[in-house]
């Protein structure tokens, strides 16, 4: 989407203009003023009639930088500079010693300031150098009025170019700035389609293959990931990268927000760093296991309609993971009754998980507002200090477990083990 906006030099374009009839107009009164007093003063006439039917005829030119192009500066300050050199020989000698006025008189500052902003504060130094330089020569000797003026052009040239270049930095950052708008808000356009549209309905082919079972549920893990990948997408993120292999405890070591992708979707809302958090492959394993178990408490209590965010967090020394759901919360002592009568969901598959990594899990649940669960994994804690699990006591790391138990048969002992996770 293109984003069209008013220059910001172009007031100081049609302000140069002004400045430049205006200054052609004082010079040709002050011509006029001191026509008795000049030497040559038929010379000095001819100039002035040159300088205003420049003046007049290059007001154009000087309308905006595409037209006032490098030739028509050189040009227009030699018109200048030439007037100035030309005073020496149309005045008298002791006026121009007393200070009198150059012929083109501040109307020479005009094609310094043009310089300035068509090129910025470079060019306008280069410009009042030589203005600085024929004025010099006209008068012979610097008077000390004659410094002045020079370092007061010089300085206020610089400064406007200078200003000048600033500007078009600015108008150049808000240029980008509402291009980077323009497209946001069309992608969030196509991202509400999207969401009303294909996100839904691939959330419900991942959802009903994983009840279906069999070869429905590899058709609802692949339409999951693509979910995953989509929003992802839509929403400005990291794309996961895909894995060699699905196995968990694969060599070397993986990056979370890969194996939490899956977890994404219409009810889970996944924020992770741009940049990959890398962990030990068993470390990753076991924590993305015990967001799986926070999630599967979601649904088992908060209901299908209930929304999760998961927020991962890489700190210097320490993975640090949050799920927090929409729920009703939890009543208090329900955990340790829970405990008590054997369902150890979150003691066992979420704070036992980590405390064997060496880390820790803590649950905030007010009734009514929620429950978030916060998992710490510091990155010293050594992978080979936590018991090894055998792959049948835990839940593919890829696997989402906010869906609906698979519909294939298990053993007593695997049913066993899942149930853990089934109450807070």
């Amino acid at each position: 989407m293109a984003v069209r906006m008013l220059s910001v030099e172009q007031p100081l374009w049609r302000a140069l203009v002004a400045y430049r009839v205006l200054t052609c107009g004082y010079a040709i009164a002050l011509y006029f003023h001191a026509y008795g007093h000049l030497r040559h003063p038929l010379p000095g006439g001819a100039y002035m009639a040159v300088l205003a039917v420049w003046t007049l005829a290059t007001v154009g030119r000087v309308r905006n930088a595409e037209r006032c192009t490098k030739a028509f500066l050189a040009v227009d300050l030699t018109v200048a500079l030439t007037g100035v050199l030309l005073t020496r020989f149309v005045d008298e000698a002791s006026r121009i010693q007393a200070g009198a006025f150059t012929l083109p008189s501040i109307w020479t500052a005009g094609s310094v300031l043009a310089f300035a902003v068509k090129g910025g504060w470079r060019w306008a130094a280069l410009a009042s150098s030589l203005v600085a330089v024929t004025d010099i020569v006209e008068r012979g000797t610097p008077s000390r009025d004659t410094l002045h003026n020079l370092v007061l052009v010089w300085i206020a040239s610089i400064a406007i170019g200078y200003v000048v270049e600033v500007a078009r930095a600015s108008e150049r950052t808000l240029a980008r700035a509402l291009q980077i708008e323009a497209a946001t808000r069309e992608r969030e356009r196509l991202a509400r389609d999207i969401h009303d549209g294909v996100l839904q309905v691939l959330a419900m082919v991942q959802r009903r293959g994983n009840q279906a079972g069999g070869e429905a549920a590899e058709l609802g893990r692949m339409a999951g990931e693509q979910e995953a990948a989509l929003r992802t997408l839509i929403t400005g993120g990291p794309l996961p990268e895909p894995r060699a292999a699905d196995d968990p405890h694969a060599a070397g070591p993986h990056d979370l927000r890969v194996l939490l992708a899956p977890f994404s979707g219409a009810g889970v809302t996944l924020s992770a760093p741009g940049t990959p958090v890398l962990l030990d492959p068993h470390q990753a394993a076991e924590l993305t296991a015990a967001v799986g178990a926070a999630l599967d408490n979601v649904r088992n209590h908060a209901g299908e309609q209930a929304h999760a965010w998961i927020l991962v967090e890489d700190e210097p020394d320490t993975v640090l993971v949050t799920v927090r759901d929409d729920g009703p919360g939890i009543a208090a002592g329900r955990l340790a009754a829970a405990e008590t009568e054997g369902r150890l969901g979150v003691a066992q598959s979420i704070r036992g998980r980590l405390r064997d990594l060496g880390g820790g899990a803590e649950l905030v649940s007010v009734p009514g507002q929620g429950t978030e669960v916060e998992l710490r994994l510091p990155r010293g804690a050594a992978a080979d200090e936590a018991a090894p699990v055998h792959p049948a006591q835990a839940e593919p790391a890829s696997e989402p477990l906010m869906t609906a138990p698979r519909a294939d048969a298990r053993t007593d002992e695997l049913t066993d083990a899942t149930n853990t996770g089934s109450s807070r």
